[in-house]
């Protein structure tokens, strides 16, 4: 009886972290176009960056409320400074400005 209990509330758990999180996949092209990167799931309050790499464009989705994208270059590296675009829909795909890519997301 104890097992189940922990098993069950361990699932809970788990089912919990994954609603609390987005799959996010970067792509070389506008509008989800082109060469496809490789998904990722962020994590909601995770700031998610590419580190040294950038993507013109991502498709997220199962975003819990929203998301906050950041562009490349200077202080919008690593979520900072306030987001180029903010979705609140749970799915679809973002281009980064013209003559920029995308570095970072907020999923919340």
């Amino acid at each position: 009886m104890q097992f189940n209990i922990v098993f069950i509330t361990t699932a809970l758990l788990a089912s919990a972290s994954l609603a609390m999180s987005a799959k996010v996949t970067g792509f070389a092209g506008a509008d989800c176009s082109g060469e496809k990167g490789e998904t990722f799931t962020v994590s909601a309050g995770e700031c998610f960056t590419l580190g040294h790499g950038s993507t013109k464009s991502i498709r997220y989705h199962g975003v819990p409320s929203e998301i906050k994208l950041f562009k490349s270059g200077g202080g919008h590296d690593s979520c900072t400074n306030g987001a180029q675009l903010i979705r609140h829909d749970g799915h679809g795909c973002a281009t980064a400005p013209a003559g920029f890519n995308w570095e970072s997301v907020d999923v919340a």
